[in-house]
């Protein structure tokens, strides 16, 4: 029984509002850390609850003592049948004992606390559409899967390997971060995300009674700061920061090390691709001086590609039928999608509606986030785009 009005369902989540703020008020107060995995076992707890109530068989991923995933799939199914992933994290930012000084507040329309906007509000929105679809007895030809990880806000380096394997064998993939602004963007553009480190090794010696004996691994360091701040492109928006940097041993000596660390923000593969090779062709111009340069694009791109636009004219006039005026946005952060999107048709930004990731200010809107909650369960119930019924 698939035929409701979008109306119906929309009505019918919107009766649900006590569900959702419930369910987020426990999830925030679980704090999740991304660099204390030791805390996470309550935000677990809380997930695979919700999930096995709905039969829903919920697996740990992840080596003990380390940052542990949820994947979770219906109990009972056609093995064969094709899968859709819902994706989200629910590792958060804000460190130990956030919550006793900034609790879960509700003002009117408007909630706040950490990790409510990013992205545990996500969260339950995937919570929701899953019971909405149970207890209004709609079948998705799609069958869901979960995975929600605890390392996103760190570059997701040990979840990374599971995203890959999900998406490569998922038909397309629903990524439950934060819309984009107070307008609700839908995410269908971010920039790849890279990380690189440069050692820079010299020589040293005493910086006044041998300042020709040594070589200075900080004078090398300046002239590779002015060449990486110079791949900056405005136009094409690509962006090069060097974000740390660290050297020397004493003021009289001259200095045997440095290093730098640095961000790169691209917006297609091919750029990542370009500034890799450039940075890792940076020559030492300072003699008896020798570079290393490590890193590379871990995040790449998340793009414009056909299969991911005929997903987001999907979302589109679904949208349009709850009355939604949906528009497309682009992020200069990455997230999961970026990864999912290497594989399979993507869309991202589908979570809460509010503003303030990363900031005190954090808060999500309680009616938008439930018309996006109903905007998740009709994209879970949509057939697959395209006249042969494969996503393009």
């Amino acid at each position: 029984m698939n035929t409701l009005h979008p109306d119906q369902v929309l009505r019918h989540i919107q009766g649900q509002e006590r569900v959702l703020v419930d369910l987020l008020e426990h999830m925030v107060a679980a704090e999740s850390p991304s660099s204390h995995p030791k805390s996470h076992r309550l935000m677990r707890a809380i997930l695979s609850g919700e999930l096995e109530l709905m039969g829903y068989r919920v697996m740990q991923l992840g080596q003990p003592g380390g940052p542990r995933h949820i994947y979770a799939r219906p109990a009972v199914r056609k093995k064969a049948a094709p899968i859709q992933l819902l994706i989200g994290h629910y590792d958060t930012v804000w460190p130990l004992g956030t919550v006793s000084r900034r609790p879960f507040t509700i003002d009117g329309n408007v909630i706040r606390g950490p990790g409510v906007f990013d992205m545990k509000g996500g969260l339950a929105q995937m919570i929701l559409a899953l019971k909405t679809m149970q207890h209004l007895e709609l079948k998705p030809q799609l069958t869901p899967v979960i995975f929600v990880n605890s390392d996103e806000e760190i570059g997701s380096r040990s979840s990374t390997r599971y995203i890959r394997t999900l998406a490569r064998h998922a038909k397309r993939a629903y990524v439950t971060e934060p819309a984009m602004g107070e307008e609700g963007r839908i995410k269908t553009e971010r920039k790849g995300i890279g990380r690189f480190t440069v050692t820079v090794h010299g020589k040293a010696a005493h910086a006044g009674l041998d300042p020709e004996g040594g070589a200075s691994a900080i004078l090398e360091l300046s002239h590779v700061i002015q060449t990486l701040f110079a791949l900056n492109d405005a136009d094409s928006g690509t962006t090069v920061n060097v974000g740390m940097v660290d050297g020397g041993l004493q003021p009289n000596v001259i200095a045997p090390h440095s290093q730098a660390i640095v961000d790169v923000r691209v917006p297609t593969i091919a750029d990542g691709d370009r500034i890799t090779r450039t940075i890792h062709e940076i020559k030492a111009v300072t003699p008896g001086v020798r570079l290393t340069i490590e890193g590379g694009i871990g995040r790449p791109a998340l793009e414009r590609t056909d299969r991911n636009d005929t997903l987001w004219l999907q979302a589109s006039e679904i949208g349009a039928s709850l009355g939604l005026d949906l528009q497309q946005g682009h992020a200069g952060g990455g997230s999961d999608g970026n990864t999912t999107s290497q594989y399979t048709a993507t869309l991202d930004g589908l979570g809460a509606v509010g503003h303030g990731a990363h900031a005190e200010r954090e808060f999500l809107y309680i009616d938008r986030t439930l018309e996006r909650t109903a905007l998740l369960t009709l994209l879970l119930l949509a057939p697959l785009a395209g006249a042969d019924g494969a996503i393009r």
